[in-house]
Parts: structure tokens; sequence; C-alpha cells
């Protein structure tokens, strides 16, 4: 794929938190989210599993993945707003951030076995092949859910408003709470800087680099480890020096582990995977860290008959930002190549 396609596919991905992300909340909030999460796994099941149909069909194309893109990501919009959602429905709120602590340590355990696996599973089958393997993950993830119980009941008929007044009101709650407002600020803009730089880094690593798809797999691998560091300790390090405190340090160790990504351009082959590796390992760490912190923060302070919009409100804002910063990556690395997008991106998110 070019730069430019890999622009327009990584916007198709994440273009439905900016298309539907505030009508996903007010729906969210008046459904079951549990119930939500399931359809949402069982929709994107079946539509991941239609890229290896397609490829053993021979008729697969760019233009396929983009379209199981976009409608994928409407699926993802529905799961992620339900999954923030339902965590204060299923505990009370001292439990909360461990709660979330322990759900991001186990994605990246996940996240630690999954990159090597796949390495592995393209050395022996095509990559549109292995996606099978994403697809049955996906019909995992509704079985077990389907284990969970809980007590949430629809909102009643009588009790929901127009859905303009709805989202408005989730709106104005973002807004109006300051720290909740603050992170937004810093959320969106480190995510369309990050997408700017990120979209590309697959081409930088694999072509420009020269590394092999199995290193690029145990790189990420290393970042997972960094990931499940960073998960493990954030409870502990906001009790240490206090989450805002944690929140500002995450999101700028971040951003500078993020800007040292060129120099792996500067030094021998040999080193780079390795500097790439470290580089990854920090990232993941103070992401973690951020995002557990930030997230369980805003859990508590919210109403929870609102929870949904907030976070819908809070997704529009984040992640709305990078179907834009993917399209501005194809743009800039058409035109002055992926390294120098990688830059753009960290200097940024700094």
């Amino acid at each position: 794929a070019s730069e430019a396609e890999m622009g327009v596919l990584n916007a198709a991905g994440t273009a439905a938190f900016l298309v539907v992300g505030l009508l996903a909340g007010a729906w969210v909030d008046r459904w079951v989210k549990r119930r939500v999460m399931i359809i949402a796994d069982v929709v994107r099941m079946l539509l991941i599993g239609l890229i290896p149909i397609l490829y053993l069909a021979d008729m697969l194309e760019v233009w396929h993945l983009i379209v199981i893109g976009a409608i994928t990501g409407v699926a993802t919009v529905f799961f992620d707003v339900a999954y923030q959602s339902v965590i204060p429905i299923l505990f009370k709120n001292e439990h909360i951030a461990p709660a979330n602590s322990a759900l991001e340590t186990s994605a990246q355990i996940s996240s630690i076995s999954g990159p090597p696996l796949a390495g592995w599973l393209v050395t022996i089958f095509k990559a549109p092949a292995v996606l099978f393997f994403d697809a049955l993950s996906f019909g995992i993830s509704a079985l077990t859910l389907s284990f969970i119980k809980d007590d949430e009941k629809p909102k009643p008929l009588e009790d929901r408003r127009p859905l303009r007044e709805e989202i408005a009101e989730g709106i104005r709650f973002v807004w109006r709470e300051p720290i909740i407002r603050a992170v937004s600020f810093c959320t969106s803009s480190t995510n369309l800087f990050n997408t700017i730089g990120g979209t590309l880094m697959a081409i930088y690593v694999l072509r420009e680099l020269e590394i092999s798809l199995p290193v690029f797999g145990l790189i990420m691998t290393v970042a997972g480890v960094g990931g499940l560091a960073g998960a493990a300790l954030s409870a502990k390090l906001a009790d240490w020096i206090g989450e805002g405190q944690l929140i500002a340090v995450s999101a700028f160790g971040s951003a500078a582990a993020f800007a040292l990504i060129p120099l792996t351009s500067l030094v021998d082959h040999l080193w780079a995977p390795f500097i790439l590796a470290a580089i990854e390992f920090a990232i993941s760490f103070f992401v973690l860290t951020y995002n557990i912190t930030q997230v369980s923060a805003r859990q508590r302070i919210c109403p929870k008959p609102l929870l949904g919009r907030m976070n819908a409100s809070i997704r529009f804002f984040v992640w709305g930002v990078m179907p834009i910063g993917a399209l501005l990556s194809g743009v800039l690395g058409t035109a002055f190549g992926a390294l120098t997008t990688i830059i753009i991106g960290g200097v940024g998110m700094l």
C-alpha cells in the first residue's frame, strides 16, 4: 500500500468516532451496555471474517479493507463507549481504579503475545488469512461477556428525551468539569499528532529501516511489556505522586519517547531494533499510566446516568481527530516521506 492508501485506511477505521460518536453515547445510555458490547463483537467477528474469505476467493482489494474498516469502526465506537461506561455499574467507586488496572493488565498480556504470534503466523500464511484468528477472537470476547451477570435495565421510555437534548447534556458536562475538560484537550492534541506520526510507522520500520516482520512483532511485544508494567504500577504511582501529577508526567513521557523514534535512522541497522524496542516500551508504559489514571478519575467524577454520553463526548473529541491525522499523514508522507512525517508527529505531541 502507498502512504496515501495507508492514510485513507487508518482514517476509515477511526472516522466513526467523528461521525456517530455522540449519537452512540446517547444510545448506549438508553440500552444495556453489556448487550451493546456483545452485539458489537459479533458484528466485528463477521466483518473481519470477510477478509480471509475474500482473499481465498482471490477477490480482495484495498477498497474492501477500507469499507470493512469503516463499518468495523462503527461497531468499535459502540463497544468502547459501553466498555468505559459499564465499569462504574459493576464496581463501587473505591474499586474502579483497580478494576481498570486489572482490565488493562489483561489487555497488555494479549499485546505481549499477539504481535510475535502474528509475525510467526504471517511467515506460514498470507496476512489476510491470519485475520481469521482475529475474527475468532471477537467471537471469544462475545462469549465471555455473556458470562457476566449484572442488573442493569434499559432506560425507561418515559425517561428518554430527544437525542439532541441528551447529547447536549453530555457535552455540557464535559465542558463544565475542569479536570475532564483539561484531560480532553490534552488527549485530543496528543492523539492528532500521534496519528500523524504513527500511521506510517509500519512503512518506516519495514521499508526504510528494513526490519523484518517477525522482529517488528518482537518489538511490539516489548511495547506490550511496557504497557503491562504501566498497567500494574499505575495505581501505586498515583498514590505516590498524586493522580493529577501522574496524568501530566505520563502525557509528557509518552510524547518525549515518541519524539526519539527518528534517532533510529541515525544508528547502525543492527542497533535500530533495540533502540526502537526501548522507545516503544517507554511509550506504552506512559500511555497506560495516563489512560488508567485519567479514565478512573473521569468515571468517579461523572454521574452514572451520564456515563455513556460523557465517554462518547470525550471520544468524539479525542478520537475524532484521528481520521484527520491519518489523512494528513498520508499527504505529508507522500510529499516528504515517512521519517519527516514521524518527526512532525513527535514535535506536535510535545
